[in-house]
């Protein structure tokens, strides 16, 4: 980091390394933004008790500050990122506020009135939103804006935006570098205009240079798995698509980050809609993956060598990753569950787990089977309460952006 009290530098080149910075978003209002009218729309599969929500990621984040990680919140590092930083308060704004969305001429006010807001405050609105009848009131709003007349005051004049909880979808760390993404649904594609910003002109991560950034094709961080050195796994699915992983596996050969990508189709559904839903590594050479496809899984295999990017396959996930990774066996958990007992646990984020050194994870406490399974392979299992913070389809690794891992 580039702070002077930190003794390990950005960056990542696997998912089991010793976890020493993170980046979580705490919950806030834009939770409480969520009505049964809009829960659908804003990816929730129900309405989260807020403050509930809230203890239960500070328990979280306290659980990670315990074991040695440095923990970083989205919506301060916004904040100081926004007083530090004229360009990055212009660049939140502009992102927020959508001449298409409120006319010129309401845009305009409103962007006016949002560039004199203190720093926390405009970052309160960058993340919850903002309604017409929040709306700042000035005669020349109120007598020309068709947009705003024709408005019921509830409505969202900027979107908020519930799913920056999870930080894992956003951006992610490979090597000394940090990849932008860009997220599938239009509920989430603001959210990689927050974390750019922050890495673009945040103190703390002066010098950072960029991996990657997706400007078209779709490629969200839950379906990036680092599975060692130069080795990374995307899943191509629901958020992912077939150009959105070959425009990531060329990008990391040209910059040298990686030597083999494995891409690897999942079901395009809901209960599936990222790789980690189904699968995360626990040990350097092992995963937890959902038993009901891991004899189904297969990947596809992109290499670089000698300039060129050959893809071969397909052929199963578990052996084309071993081959990669150059060990004997990619070791699968057997969670040794009935298929409805599966079923339900992989809904409930069973397999979604944040490994903080190799052999020791973070889970959810309601998968009691998995996490039984998972400790029976040895496996050290700290759990954590998810009834509130899982309401919208994630568990410990998508709440979390790990900035900055030991090498192994």
């Amino acid at each position: 980091m580039s702070s002077a009290a930190a003794d390990y530098a950005l960056g990542s080149t696997s998912e089991v390394g010793r976890l020493r910075a993170v980046m979580l978003h705490r919950p806030g209002d834009e939770l409480r933004r969520l009505t049964p009218r809009n829960n659908d729309q804003l990816l929730f599969d129900g309405l989260p008790w807020v403050d509930r929500a809230q203890e239960d990621h500070d328990a979280f984040a306290e659980l990670l500050r315990s074991k040695g990680v440095d923990v970083f919140l989205l919506g301060d590092l916004l904040a100081e990122t926004i007083e530090h930083s004229g360009a990055a308060r212009i660049q939140g704004i502009a992102a927020a506020v959508s001449a298409r969305r409120l006319g010129t001429h309401l845009a305009d006010d409103l962007a006016g009135h949002l560039r004199g807001l203190p720093a926390a405050e405009l970052a309160h609105v960058l993340t919850a939103g903002m309604t017409f009848d929040e709306l700042p009131v000035t005669p020349a709003a109120a007598s020309s804006s068709l947009v705003r007349r024709m408005h019921h005051g509830p409505e969202f004049a900027i979107e908020p935006l519930p799913n920056l909880l999870f930080t894992r979808d956003s951006s992610f760390w490979i090597g000394p570098r940090f990849a932008i993404t860009s997220l599938a649904l239009p509920a989430r594609v603001r959210e990689t205009s927050l974390t750019d910003l922050i890495y673009a002109h945040h103190p703390r991560f002066t010098g950072a240079r960029r991996a990657y950034e997706s400007q078209v094709a779709p490629v969200e961080g839950g379906d990036v798995l680092l599975l060692s050195p130069g080795v990374v796994a995307v899943g191509v699915g629901e958020r992912t698509t077939p150009a959105g992983a070959e425009a990531l596996a060329r990008s990391l050969f040209d910059d040298g980050l990686a030597h083999t990508v494995l891409a690897v189709p999942i079901e395009q559904a809901r209960a599936f809609m990222h790789l980690d839903t189904v699968c995360t590594m626990v040990d350097q050479d092992a995963v937890v993956m959902y038993p009901n496809i891991a004899e189904s899984m297969s990947a596809f295999t992109l290499r670089h060598s000698d300039g060129a990017v050959s893809v071969t396959g397909s052929r199963p996930f578990v052996e084309a990753a071993a081959d990669a990774m150059e060990i004997e066996k990619l070791r699968v958990i057997d969670t040794g569950l009935d298929p409805i007992t599966a079923e339900r646990e992989q809904w409930d984020d069973g397999n979604n787990t944040l490994a903080l050194s190799p052999g020791v994870v973070v889970s959810y406490n309601r998968n009691v089977e998995t996490n039984k399974r998972l400790r029976d392979s040895g496996i050290e299992v700290l759990e954590i309460e998810g009834r509130e913070l899982g309401s919208g389809r994630g568990g410990p690794r998508c709440m979390s952006c790990p900035l900055a891992r030991d090498e192994l």
